[in-house]
C-alpha cells in the first residue's frame, strides 16, 4: 500500500527553530550559565520596573490632591489621654523616690 507523507526536514529554515544541546559538557554548562543569568537580569529588571511603577503612581495621587482640603470628622476630638486603671479592691502601696 502505498502512502503520501510530507517530510519538512529537508527544508532548511526550520532548523533554526529546533534548538540542539551542544555535546561538550562545558559548552553545555556554559549555555546554562548564560540562561540562568538572562533569567536573572530579567526578573531584576521586572522588579525594578514595578517598583518605579507602584512609586510613580503614589507620587501621581499625591499630586492631584496637593491642594484638596483635608476633610475631617467635626465629632473627632483630638487630644492626649491617658489610661487610668479601676481601682481594685486591696490598696496597693507605692514608694515614691
Amino acid at each position: 500500500m502505498f502512502a503520501q507523507s510530507f517530510r519538512f526536514d529537508h527544508l532548511r529554515f526550520l532548523n533554526g527553530f529546533e534548538p540542539r544541546k551542544p555535546r561538550h559538557r562545558l559548552v553545555r554548562f556554559a549555555l546554562g550559565l548564560v540562561g540562568l543569568s538572562l533569567l536573572a537580569v530579567l526578573v531584576m529588571f521586572s522588579v525594578v520596573l514595578g517598583a518605579a511603577m507602584i512609586a510613580a503612581g503614589l507620587v501621581w495621587k499625591m499630586w492631584k490632591r496637593r491642594r484638596q482640603p483635608i476633610a475631617r470628622d467635626p465629632r473627632v476630638v483630638e487630644g492626649e489621654y491617658r489610661v487610668v486603671r479601676t481601682p481594685s479592691a486591696t490598696p496597693v502601696l507605692t514608694r515614691r523616690a
